[in-house]
């Protein structure tokens, strides 16, 4: 969950550095750090804090003449925010950034104690640095790839050798790396983002590959320290993507795009629903995913069940990779994620593989780890999504899901062309909810004061109130909980006190009174209610409407609500929008 960036060449270090960690803020932002390096000194300068922060500093130091360095932007796991745990680490000649976790750092830290080794952080990154150097003789590629054979966990490195003027060392084990190749420069980064100003040529390193970086090459060795041959992309970014465009905040700007995205991503399936994969053959589907992921593919799980009448499951990957799963040949396991990069889901993945599973990835990153090692791929057209709360994202996992599901389902249904119809109609009905913004921001002022509130809904609606109750919490530190509406009153109901906000989503004709009548419970109890519902199933003119669409698509028109709800919470309450205190936009460790 933290962002790594290297460069060597003739451009200004410090600035590329710099514009590198501004791009993957979005990954961490406990602290961070540069290593600078003329290829006799080493230069370190850390900071708790934004990258802001270091950059400050930075402006008042006498930098070296700097031909090459690495970067750090951290989301803590070992050790407290400080500069002490902040990255680069330096140990003997190695210094170095690092991505993931070390599951054995307990055995390889009272291992190099006994060599003599003392260390000054509580990371295990600064282990790794010590490893690296306790193989060091004099051949830093044989060094480095002895180390990492003794680690377990994930990793991606950046490091520089003080036994190598003229290069940087690079290598990755179930954290994303890439590679930049430019005209005489050359960089590494954990997003393309990062570097996407200077190239858009790029190399994807596989798993225990490291790559030595000079000015003018790139070269590729495999874990048996052979050199491999490269395959570079070209990939192109729209450089808007990392521009607010005169919005407040990246995640106002995100869902303003929704529309957009919405419609580039349908366009051709709807165009053409045999672009989809046939699912037919399947006779269960296992839906694996995190977060906000994970609730797309729980309206995925109700949609699949009800009108393709095929057993489904959703479950949290973390869980998942551990218990005991039931398979045979004719089960199908999704994978849902945003960056491709996420562990949990990266590892559900390959345990399905290993059972000779067949796997489906809907994700938004072409380059990711999920992409690549998928059986079959979807890609959702989002484009880079700079906050870290999920929006534009996880609208369209929902969408893809949708489609999936109504492709299976068409040949039981009664009208499938209405349902392509109302597909198509969806990008133009969100921009209409989205022009709306006055009446989410009258909602926000009725509640924005509350630190506890509930979101209520039944069968398809309980799935859209969790991704609701998720991003008011993520970005308000609203303490927000969602819950099947018939299922409040068996104990949860102690904690509706007077005045307490409750949001109900009603969206199902046949389920309108029973979730009104949980409403009044909770009303008898002093609770302040807010009803989202379709406009045929309207009962007070303060509910909130939603144009009455099938359920292939009425949560994409709900989910937009709840997002400009909550942001205009958070916004009410001074919070920090794109950056939430404790979180980063891509899990990379477990």
């Amino acid at each position: 969950m933290c962002g790594i960036v290297g460069y060597i060449g003739k451009n200004n270090v410090k600035d590329v550095l710099i514009n590198g960690l501004k791009s993957l803020e979005y990954r961490g932002y406990d602290s961070s750090g540069i290593a600078l390096s003329d290829g006799k000194n080493i230069q370190i300068i850390k900071s708790i804090g934004r990258i802001k922060n270091l950059e400050d500093k930075i402006n008042n130091e006498k930098l070296i003449n700097a031909y090459k360095g690495i970067a750090h932007t951290r989301w803590a796991t070992h050790g407290g925010a400080n500069e002490i745990n902040a990255h680069p680490h330096k140990v003997g000649k190695i210094t170095l950034v690092h991505n993931g976790i070390i599951e054995n750092m307990d055995y390889l830290k009272t291992k190099l104690e006994k060599q003599g080794y003392k260390f000054k952080s509580q990371t295990d990154s600064e282990i790794i640095a010590a490893l690296i150097d306790s193989h060091l003789s004099d051949n830093t590629l044989k060094a480095i790839n002895e180390a990492t054979k003794e680690i377990i966990g994930s990793y991606a490195l950046g490091i520089i050798s003080e036994l190598d003027k003229d290069c940087l060392y690079a290598t990755r084990k179930d954290s994303p790396l890439l590679l930049g190749k430019g005209n005489e420069e050359n960089f590494f980064a954990s997003d393309i983002t990062a570097i996407n100003k200077y190239t858009n040529k790029f190399i994807l390193l596989d798993e225990k590959e490291i790559a030595v970086l000079t000015e003018k090459d790139i070269k590729i060795y495999n874990d048996n320290l052979k050199e491999i041959t490269q395959n570079i992309q070209k990939i192109s970014i729209d450089k808007n993507s990392n521009s607010k465009l005169g919005y407040d905040h990246y995640m106002l700007k995100e869902i303003m795009e929704e529309p957009i995205v919405l419609e580039k991503t349908l366009k051709s399936y709807l165009e053409n629903i045999d672009k989809l994969p046939d699912l037919s053959k399947y006779k269960q589907i296992h839906i694996v995913a995190c977060g906000s992921a994970l609730y797309a593919g729980m309206i995925g799980k109700f949609l699949f069940e009800k009108y393709a009448n095929i057993s489904c499951t959703c479950e949290v990957a973390s869980e998942y990779r551990y218990k005991k799963n039931i398979y045979d040949q004719k089960t199908l396991v999704i994978l849902i994620s945003q960056s491709g990069e996420t562990a949990d889901t990266i590892a559900a993945m390959r345990q399905a593989k290993k059972e000779n599973i067949d796997t489906l990835a809907i994700v938004n990153v072409k380059t990711s780890t999920i992409a690549r090692e998928a059986d079959i791929k979807l890609f959702i057209e989002a484009g880079p999504e700079i906050a870290v709360a999920t929006t534009k994202a996880y609208i369209l996992q929902v969408a893809m899901i949708s489609l999936l599901a109504f492709k299976l389902a068409k040949p039981k249904l009664k009208d499938p062309k209405k349902i392509i119809d109302e597909f198509s109609k969806t990008p133009k009905i969100i921009k209409n909810i989205l022009d709306k913004k006055e009446t989410y921001l009258n909602i926000a002022k009725q509640i924005y004061q509350n630190e506890n509130l509930f979101f209520i809904g039944r069968g398809l609606d309980y799935a859209i109130s969790l991704e609701g109750s998720l991003k008011l919490k993520e970005i308000s530190y609203i303490h927000s909980e969602a819950y099947q509406a018939g299922e409040l009153k068996h104990g949860t109901i102690s904690l509706v006190h007077e005045g307490m906000p409750i949001i109900a989503i009603i969206t199902d004709d046949n389920l309108k009174d029973k979730t009104i009548a949980n409403l009044r419970e909770v009303e008898a109890r002093g609770a302040k209610t807010f009803v989202i519902c379709k406009d045929n199933l309207k009962e007070k003119e303060t509910d909130i409407t939603v144009p009455n669409t099938s359920d292939f698509t009425i949560s994409l028109e709900i989910v937009p609500v709840l997002q400009l709800i909550a942001y205009e919470v958070a916004k009410l309450r001074n919070c920090d929008i794109d950056k939430p205190k404790n979180l980063a936009k891509s899990v990379t460790v477990e």
